[in-house]
Formats: structure tokens, sequence, C-alpha cells
């Protein structure tokens, strides 16, 4: 019953709650939030393919604190857009060769080019920045997710995967309101534990959560 998995969650007696599962689809994000997402092992990622997906075109997530300095954005969109020359142009070359080796090696005209364009972009995507945008669907279970929560809505995370654990959580929450009722960092539920490093906003912080708990 709610009633029953709710005072599980409330003891900290967890094991049943890896029974439970949640599926998430996430786009728009970028491959830095990509690496820091998948140091959670105890979880299931689909992750759009570089090899087969073609990047020349890639969209890319412009941190907040550099699109708020005019000079800082235009000179990360012209790093940006370097970078998508450079692959496009990388693609080009190596598509070119492989196809190449791949007609004296027998293959007919069109196999030959499409197994050569999948063989350039596994070199070519070597080029591409961490801002490049990636989408992924991963899997959970609910004790996992709680641990998840308990370090990436933390203030001390990196900003996008605060913002991204955070509408997680208000998902969660929506969907099993008596699992996640008291989820967040660990200030939402007693002490923080990072000492000196501490920011120093935990009544703000829980504060902020108790009113997601009341409109999930």
């Amino acid at each position: 019953t709610a009633a029953f998995v709710q005072k599980l969650a409330e003891m900290g007696h967890e094991s049943p709650l890896e029974h439970a599962s949640f599926t998430f689809g996430i786009a728009g994000v970028s491959r830095s939030f990509l690496a820091q997402i998948t140091r959670h092992r105890i979880a299931s990622y689909s992750v759009k393919s570089q090899r087969y997906v073609g990047e020349a075109e890639f969209g890319y997530v412009v941190p907040p604190e550099i699109a708020a300095v005019p000079e800082a954005k235009r000179e990360f969109e012209q790093a940006m857009e370097e970078d998508r020359r450079h692959y496009a142009r990388l693609a080009a070359l190596l598509t070119e060769k492989h196809r190449r080796a791949l007609l004296e090696a027998g293959k007919d005209g069109k196999t030959a080019l499409r197994e050569a364009r999948r063989k350039a972009r596994e070199d070519a995507r070597f080029v591409l920045p961490n801002a490049c945008e990636t989408e992924m669907v991963c899997t959970f279970n609910a004790r996992e997710l709680l641990h998840v929560f308990s370090l990436r809505c933390c203030l001390r995370a990196q900003w996008e995967i605060r913002g991204v654990a955070n509408e997680m959580l208000r998902l969660a929450r929506g969907a099993a309101p008596h699992i996640f009722l008291h989820a967040g960092p660990p200030c939402v539920r007693g002490g923080c534990p990072e000492g000196p490093m501490s920011c120093g906003r935990a009544e703000e912080i829980r504060r902020f959560y108790a009113r997601r708990g009341e409109n999930p």
C-alpha cells in the first residue's frame, strides 16, 4: 500500500524500492551531462550514437555564464561553428579514403559509400565538443533514483545535471509521491554532509523542496 511504501522510505529501509523502476527520455543535454549521469552505474542507458548519426549540424548547449556575456557567447558560438566545419571536413576526407578502399575490395558503389560514411563518422566524432547535444533513454530503480537525487539536486552539483535531476524528481514525485516525498539533497532530511564546503542555504533548500512536494 501507499502508506507502507512511505513508511519504508521514511525508515530508510530501501531495498524493497529496488523492485520499482522509472524510465526517462532526456534530450537537449550536453555530452558533458552524459559523462556525469552515466557515473550512476546501477542504471540502464541508451544513448544516441555518434557512430551511426552524423553530426555535421550538431546542436550544442551554451552554459548560462557564457550566454550572459555577449563577447563570451560570440566566442563560444564561433568555436562551435569551427568544430562543425572541422567535423564535416574530416568526415568528407575519411569517407573518400574508405570508399576507395572498399571499392578496391570489391564492394559495389552504393554499399561502399554507405560503409565509408559510417567508418568516417567513427573518427570524425573525436573533434566534437563537450557542448554537443545528445539524447538518451535511461532507467533507474527507485532506490538508485533516491541516491541520484541526493547527489545531483544539491547546489554543489553542476548546473546542468542539477536542473535535469530536479525535473526528474518532479516527474518521479508526480508518479510515486509516497516514495519521493522527502527526496532531494541530504539537507532536506537532516544536516548537510558537506561540512565547510556547505552552501549554508539549508533552510531555503528545505522550503524549496517542500513546495515541490505539495505541487509535484
